[in-house]
């Protein structure tokens, strides 16, 4: 068993066919198919139904792929180590990002990072906090920044709080509480709301705080980004709430504090592990030691 034969496995799985999986990963598509093949007889079991319309997993492939992603990774966190030995710093650096962070520039410090580190290939996906926290703990990812309540606890990740803050209405220009500087959780609850997915993290926000009050809220539109909720409150479908340091970057919307305000913090998570070297370097240059918080910990609750 081959590491290149693990990597065309994963390239198919995630690309869901061989022609884009061979595409992916630099190869002719014969001579990807004739690995998987190789590989298939190895283990004695298939672990991909053909069709002509589809490629799925089989419940073979299905158990194999998860271990091969590790394995690649293990092995790239194995060059990334014996490079950083000889003080390169090199590898991968894969962040997720809600979309509402208002901590750091998220931007300028990858700028930063790819000027100070050319070596290192940096990739960045955003997503909801409980899906990126998995995929920090499953090393899909080697560091993300995330929303949670003040006591929520992680599991299997370090972190560190990087800010504390409150989360704020907003509402079309035309709204009855436009231009209001703030109203109460009570009359909040009268309105129809624009909201993330119910159980989410960023929802909780909210939901822990109306639930606190013993009030309710009902919730017409779920969105998974927050440009969506944005759109969805500026023609005057419902309100939101988002983190106070993030509402002026929406515009064409009026900010109306709340009392008492829903609570978030902002946190920056990574392998419990123990971080690669290019997450260290990117660690450190945001000021976050590679010790962190202690697994389990709920930072500055």
């Amino acid at each position: 068993m081959e590491l290149q034969q693990m990597r065309y496995v994963v390239a198919v799985a995630e690309t869901g066919g061989f022609t884009r999986a061979a595409e992916r990963c630099h190869v002719v598509q014969s001579a990807l198919s004739h690995q998987i093949a190789r590989l298939e007889k190895e283990l004695g079991a298939r672990l991909f139904d053909r069709t002509s319309r589809s490629v799925r997993l089989t419940a073979a492939g299905e158990a194999f792929v998860p271990v091969a992603r590790q394995a690649l990774q293990a092995a790239e966190r194995a060059r990334a180590e014996v490079a950083a030995a000889t003080g390169e710093v090199r590898g991968r650096l894969a962040v997720g990002a809600i979309s509402t962070v208002a901590a750091v520039d998220l931007a300028r410090e990858l700028g930063a990072f790819r000027t100070r580190y050319p070596q290192v290939r940096i990739s960045l996906q955003t997503g909801m906090s409980d899906l990126l926290i998995e995929r920090v703990r499953e090393g899909t990812l080697d560091v993300a920044f995330v929303g949670l309540v003040p006591g929520a606890r992680t599991v299997g990740v370090r972190e560190k709080e990087l800010a504390r803050g409150e989360l704020v209405a907003v509402v079309a220009p035309g709204h009855p509480l436009a231009g209001r500087e703030w109203t109460t959780l009570s009359r909040l609850a009268r309105e129809t709301f624009v909201d993330w997915a119910e159980g989410s993290a960023a929802r909780r926000q909210r939901d822990d705080a109306f639930r606190a009050a013993g009030l309710t809220a009902e919730v017409a539109f779920e969105v998974a980004g927050v440009e969506s909720l944005a759109k969805l409150v500026r023609a005057g479908l419902g309100i939101g709430m988002v983190p106070e340091a993030f509402a002026s970057e929406l515009p064409g919307l009026c900010v109306v504090r709340v009392r008492p305000a829903p609570e978030r913090t902002e946190r920056v998570v990574w392998s419990a592990l123990g971080p690669s070297p290019a997450a260290m370097a990117f660690l450190a240059g945001l000021g976050v030691g590679a010790d962190g918080e202690p697994e389990g910990s709920a930072a500055g609750a």
